[in-house]
C-alpha cells in the first residue's frame, strides 16, 4: 500500500465551542463498529475497503454504511483508484474533536 493514499487538507484547527459540531462527531462515534473502524485506521494509517471487512463480522454493505457516517462527520477520508477505495483518519478533524471534548 502506498504511504499517501489519503492526504489530509491542512486546516486551521477550529476549537471554538460548537454544541452542534460536538453532537455530530459524538453521534458518528455512537456505534461500536464505527469506533473500531476509526481505531483500526488510526493504528494502521490507511486501509482499502476490502480490508475493512476483515475487521468486523458485518456484511460489506453494513460496513459501508458505517464508513459513510464517519466520512460525513469528517473523521475519515477516502480516495479511490480505478478499482478500489482507500480510507484513512482525518488527523486534523480528529484533533479538533479531541480539543472540543477536552473543552467541555
Amino acid at each position: 500500500m502506498s504511504n499517501n493514499c489519503c492526504t489530509t487538507e491542512p486546516n486551521a484547527l477550529d476549537t471554538e465551542f460548537k454544541p452542534d459540531e460536538i453532537a455530530l462527531l459524538c453521534k458518528a462515534l455512537g456505534h461500536p463498529a464505527r469506533v473500531k473502524l476509526l481505531k483500526h485506521l488510526s493504528n494502521y494509517g490507511e486501509c482499502f475497503f476490502g480490508s475493512l471487512t476483515d475487521i468486523l463480522p458485518l456484511a460489506a454493505s453494513t460496513i459501508s454504511q458505517h464508513v459513510t457516517i464517519l466520512k460525513e462527520a469528517g473523521l475519515i477520508l477516502g480516495s479511490s483508484d480505478e478499482q478500489r477505495v482507500c480510507y484513512c483518519v482525518n488527523e486534523v478533524r480528529l484533533a479538533q474533536f479531541k480539543k472540543l471534548i477536552a473543552g467541555l
